[in-house]
């Protein structure tokens, strides 16, 4: 399915698919979760533009390589190429904050990390990044004390607080910039809360930020 930026009301973001520069072990529950250490630095990896497509009404998991788990994070759009600026100028080089499924497939990453291989090929497939419609920033009151949720078949399955980030959304962006030039209509996803958990065809998804709701199903 093609995928395009669009707004909660359904018009079209004027702006290019772009990459997403995903964050991982961003809430220290999560990676005390996996059995992994808490960084010392935020640690980085992209997702491909061909990753991304529409969270609703529906989106599909791979079939044959083992489990596939969700992780529900906010995603940030970014409106503007920026390249090594300060936190302070991160605000006005925002177009808008939404929700996304870091969908990883666990078994396979597990295998590549004990081999020491790099596990894009569980985190950056094709389809591995539905994202929801997005909204506006002055919607979000701060971002920095923001309240998100997934629930799965109608039980809580992951509820994240922005203000148990490790580095927090403001300083990860200016952080990127530092490292990557951001372009506008790319992604930054900021980590995922704990609660991650496999997924199965048939599951449906309720995803839900500042009083915004997005229901999905498994293909």
């Amino acid at each position: 399915m093609s995928y395009q930026h669009q707004w909660l009301n359904g018009e079209k973001i004027d702006l290019p698919v772009g990459k997403a520069i995903c964050v991982g072990r961003n809430y220290a529950a999560h990676a005390k979760e996996l059995g992994n250490a808490v960084p010392e630095a935020p640690i980085l990896f992209l997702k491909p533009s061909t990753a991304i497509v529409p969270l609703m009404p529906a989106f599909a998991i791979p079939q044959d390589r083992g489990s596939c788990h969700h992780e529900t994070e906010i995603a940030v759009l970014i409106g503007q190429t920026i390249s090594k600026i300060s936190v302070d100028d991160v605000p006005q080089a925002i177009a808008g904050y939404g929700l996304a499924l870091d969908l990883t497939l666990r078994d396979l990453q597990n295998q590549l990390k004990k081999q020491g291989y790099p596990w894009e090929v569980a985190k950056a497939f094709d389809g591995a990044c539905p994202l929801s419609p997005f909204i506006k920033p002055e919607q979000f009151k701060d971002i920095t004390q923001t309240e998100f949720s997934l629930t799965v078949n109608g039980q809580s399955r992951q509820h994240g607080f922005t203000q148990d980030m490790i580095t927090p959304v403001y300083e990860l962006i200016a952080y990127i910039s530092q490292i990557f030039t951001l372009q506008a209509g790319d992604i930054v996803l900021t980590g995922t809360p704990e609660g991650v958990a496999a997924l199965q065809r048939g599951d449906e998804l309720v995803l839900s930020v500042v009083g915004q709701s997005f229901a999905t199903k498994v293909l």
